[in-house]
């Protein structure tokens, strides 16, 4: 068991990226119908709002009732508090909003796991996770 490494990271990303993406299509649908196909007008708050909730419960979701997403499962990695447990929805809603501060400058948040003394990310430290990689026996 140790922490887990930036290309590890990338990799769980990708794969949840991808997943993601689908569930926001789905999530489109209705607004679409609403408008006879039409596409959604910018500046949408309510849609904008349902795209951000949809992801949210997704990753939040997950960390708390498995300790992975499907892309973490993947990659074998597995997201715990400093105690090694399961960490709650106030602390992965944390990490998801922190997690969203590390892309918005630029990747910066992830990146500085290479210079971290425990392999850490601005989104682990802010609150207080860490994923964990799990080798096959």
């Amino acid at each position: 068991m140790r922490n887990t490494g930036l290309l590890r990271r990338l990799g769980a990303i990708l794969y949840d990226t991808l997943l993601v993406a689908a569930l926001l299509m789905l999530a489109t649908v209705p607004f679409v119908a609403v408008r006879g196909g039409e596409p959604v007008e910018p500046g949408n708050y309510l849609y904008q709002a349902v795209l951000v909730l949809v992801t949210w419960a997704f990753f939040v979701g997950y960390w708390v009732k498995r300790g992975r997403t499907l892309g973490m499962q993947a990659w074998r990695i597995q997201i715990e508090d400093s105690d090694g447990e399961l960490p709650g929805v106030g602390a992965c809603t944390l990490r998801f909003l922190a997690a969203g501060v590390s892309w918005a400058c630029f990747g910066l948040g992830f990146l500085w796991q290479l210079w971290d003394p425990e392999s850490l990310t601005w989104h682990d430290r802010a609150s207080g996770t860490r994923l964990v990689y799990y080798p096959k026996p």
